[in-house]
């Protein structure tokens, strides 16, 4: 007896494939374009999909072009969640990047680095205070330490990268080591403000 595909999971199967069909579109003819000189109607041909259903899934080439971005905050969030170390999808992210070099390089170009930089830095910021919150509930420091962090390793990754310059040809993992190396006197600077917050707060209650 055949066991038939629901149709919901149907549904879902041919959304995720147009949708992917569309980015890869979008990527290789900013590639071979620039940001600038792709249109809508251009991305279509190119995935052979139809304007109107472009539409439905997406309001402009802008949301198309940072919907991959949750996809790869959910990657490395699963990624973060093996790790004991605080901030364990950085390296991940070095290595995806490093992965798809010229699609960065494609994606950071004069039309879209403000818009890939927005982007990846709330994706960042979003992943490094789901650590911090483990290291302290301070809000105010944390969201500012949270931002940054994240500033710092968009820096790194784009001295890294060598976008606009000759390219850097440091391992991944050294980069990933620079980072941490920086990044320890943050972390135990909130841990100590954690730990003062919390010696004070029965002090203050008994007071």
């Amino acid at each position: 007896m055949s066991v038939s595909t629901p149709p919901t999971l149907r549904v879902d199967r041919r959304v995720q494939r147009t949708r992917r069909v569309l980015r890869s579109a979008l990527i290789e003819l900013v590639q071979q374009r620039g940001w600038d000189q792709v249109t809508v109607q251009d991305v279509c041909e190119r995935a052979d999909v139809g304007r109107s259903t472009f539409y439905v899934h997406y309001a402009d080439k802008e949301e198309l072009l940072i919907s991959g971005f949750e996809e790869l905050k959910s990657e490395l969030r699963k990624h973060a969640a093996t790790r004991e170390e605080p901030l364990g999808f950085t390296l991940a992210l070095l290595e995806h990047t490093m992965q798809y070099q010229s699609v960065v390089r494609a994606l950071t170009g004069t039309g879209t680095l403000q818009v890939v930089q927005r982007k990846f830095m709330e994706v960042v910021i979003a992943l490094v205070e789901d650590d911090l919150r483990r290291i302290t509930g301070m809000d105010p420091l944390r969201e500012a330490a949270a931002r940054y962090l994240a500033g710092a390793f968009w820096e790194l990754l784009r001295w890294w990268g060598g976008w606009g310059e000759q390219r850097r040809h440091t391992p991944a993992i050294t980069v990933d080591q620079i980072f941490r190396q920086l990044t320890r006197p943050v972390l135990r600077e909130l841990r100590r403000a954690s730990r003062n917050c919390t010696a004070a707060a029965p002090k203050a209650k008994r007071a």
